[in-house]
C-alpha cells in the first residue's frame, strides 16, 4: 500500500460530509438497474490510486474484465477523492462515474444513509452472493450500514506488530508478546536509555507514533461503540477505559508523555526509508501489512518478525485477531447504467482469481474468503500473519456512522489529553465524550 493511500485511509476527518440530495437517488427497495449489460456499453469507474504501480494494478484488473466482458468498456479515472466523488455526484450529468471505490470506510455510513450509492443487496440476492459466507465477518460490517449494504470490500487492511527479532534476542525475549502486559514488560526490557532520551525505544505508545490510534489499539480488546439504539457505548463498554489506561500506563512507564514526544520529533517520515522501525529507534511497532515490504526495502540490517496485535490480559485466548479496514467499492446512485457496472464491481470483489492477482500487485490483504486460501497467492511468508487475522473472526473494525468518522475524532481526542495528563478522570472523560458523539449524531441525522 502506498503512503498516499494510507494517509487517506486513516484521515478521521479527511473528507466532507456526504450529503447528497435524495433525489439523485432511487429508493433501496430493489436495484432500479433496467440497462442490458450484454449490450455494448461504457462506464467510468473511480478510483483513489495514484501511486503509479497501484494505477498499473487496478487497471489490470479492469482489463482482465473487458476480456470477460468485451462488451462492456470501462473508462477508469484515477486519483478520485471522496471530495471529488461527492461533488461529481452531486452535479450528475455524463461526468458523474458509475462505479466508485473509496479508501475511507469511515465514510459508509454517509454513503448509504445519504443513497448516494446503490444498496447492492439486491444484485448480490439476484446473483446468489451470500456475502457472510464471501466477505470475512469485519468487513461485512464496515461494508454496510443500517440494514443497507451500499458497498463492498475491495481488498483490505490487518494491523499487527512488527518486531525486531535481533534485539530480541539480545533481550532474551524468546518470542512476540501475546498480551498487553507481556506487550509492556517487553518494551521496557527493549529500551535503551541515552541521557534524557533514548538510543532505542521498545515502543512506541504515544497516539501520534503514526498507526497508533486509539481505534487500532482497541482491536485489541473487542470493543462495542455503540449500543443496540445506536447510542454512544464508550462510558459503559468497560473496554475503553481499559485501553486509554492501559496506554497512558506505559506512557508513564516508559518515560512519560514529554520524554517520548521529544524523541519523536527525530523520527522520520512515515512513508520514508528513515521510519523509525527501519532505523532500529524503535523495537516494535504496531502497523500494516504494507510496512513489511516497505521495510525489508530499507534494508534495516537486522531481521524482521511479524506477529498478530497483543490482545488484553483477560481475552488472552482471542490471541490472532486484529483490526481490520480497507477499500470499499460501490455504484453511484445516478448511474444509468447499473447493471453493467455490477458486473464490473462482481468481478472486482468476488472473482478470487481477480481478488488474487489485485492483492499480489499491490501487497494488500485479499478480501474474500476463498482468495485468503488461495494457493495463486504470491507473499512473504510473513504475511500469513495478516492473512489470518483477516479470516479470524474475532477481528475487529470500527463501525459506520451516519456522520462519518466524527465519532473515532472525539474518542482520538480525548486519548490525547489523558496521554498527557490533562484529563486524569478517565470515566468522567468517556461520559463527556460520549455525550458529544450523541450530539453530533443527532445533528447529523
Amino acid at each position: 500500500m502506498s503512503g498516499n493511500r494510507r494517509k487517506t485511509a486513516v484521515a478521521l476527518a479527511a473528507t466532507a460530509a456526504i450529503s447528497l440530495l435524495a433525489s439523485a437517488c432511487t429508493g433501496q427497495s430493489s436495484s432500479g438497474a433496467n440497462d442490458d449489460p450484454s449490450k455494448e456499453t461504457t462506464i467510468t469507474f473511480w478510483h483513489g490510486w495514484n501511486n503509479p504501480g497501484e494505477v498499473e494494478a487496478i487497471q489490470g484488473v479492469v482489463d482482465a474484465f473487458t476480456k470477460a466482458h468485451p462488451n462492456i468498456h470501462v473508462k477508469v479515472v484515477g486519483n478520485m477523492t471522496d471530495d471529488k466523488i461527492n461533488q461529481a455526484l452531486r452535479a450528475g450529468g455524463s461526468n458523474a462515474p458509475d462505479v466508485v471505490s473509496s479508501f475511507t470506510t469511515n465514510n459508509v455510513g454517509k454513503f448509504c444513509s445519504s443513497k448516494a450509492f446503490l444498496d447492492l443487496n439486491p444484485f448480490l440476492k439476484k446473483d446468489g452472493i451470500d456475502p457472510e459466507t464471501t466477505f470475512p465477518k469485519a468487513m461485512n460490517e464496515y461494508t454496510q450500514f443500517d440494514g443497507v449494504r451500499c458497498t463492498v470490500p475491495l481488498l483490505g487492511d490487518a494491523y499487527g506488530l512488527y518486531y525486531n527479532k535481533d534485539a530480541f534476542e539480545k533481550a532474551g525475549i524468546k518470542r512476540p508478546p501475546r498480551t498487553w502486559s507481556e506487550l509492556a514488560a517487553d518494551a521496557e526490557k527493549l529500551t535503551r536509555t541515552k541521557g534524557d532520551s533514548y538510543e532505542r525505544l521498545g515502543f512506541m505508545p504515544n497516539y501520534h507514533g503514526y498507526e497508533s490510534t486509539t481505534e487500532h489499539y482497541l482491536g485489541s480488546w473487542d470493543p462495542t461503540y455503540f449500543d443496540a439504539d445506536g447510542k454512544s457505548n464508550i462510558a459503559k463498554d468497560p473496554a475503553f477505559a481499559q485501553m486509554l489506561t492501559a496506554q497512558k500506563k506505559l506512557v508513564d512507564s516508559l518515560g512519560g508523555y514529554e520524554k517520548l514526544e521529544k524523541f519523536r520529533t527525530s523520527f522520520g517520515d512515515e512513508w520514508g526509508a528513515k521510519h523509525p522501525f527501519h532505523t532500529g529507534q524503535v523495537a516494535m511497532q504496531i502497523d500494516g501489512e504494507w510496512r513489511l515490504g516497505m521495510a525489508e526495502a530499507a534494508k534495516p540490517g537486522f531481521e524482521i518478525g511479524v506477529a498478530p496485535m497483543p490482545v488484553s490480559d483477560d481475552q488472552a485466548d482471542s490471541y490472532g485477531r486484529g483490526y481490520l479496514t480497507g477499500t470499499i467499492a460501490g455504484i453511484a446512485a445516478t448511474s444509468k447504467k447499473r447493471n453493467a457496472a455490477w458486473e464490473l464491481v462482481k468481478f472486482m470483489t468476488t472473482d478470487t482469481d481477480a481478488v488474487v492477482d489485485f492483492a499480489n500487485s499491490i501487497h494488500n490483504v485479499p478480501s474474500t474468503l476463498a482468495a485468503l486460501k488461495s494457493p495463486r497467492l504470491k507473499q512473504d511468508p510473513r504475511f500469513k500473519v495478516f492473512l489470518d487475522i483477516a479470516a479470524n473472526p474475532k477481528s475487529t473494525t470500527t463501525p459506520p456512522s451516519v456522520n462519518g468518522g466524527a465519532y473515532l475524532t472525539s474518542l482520538q481526542n480525548l486519548g490525547f489529553d489523558i496521554e498527557k495528563g490533562k484529563q486524569t478522570d478517565v470515566k468522567a472523560g468517556l461520559e463527556k465524550t460520549a455525550r458529544e458523539i450523541d450530539a453530533a449524531i443527532a445533528q447529523a441525522k
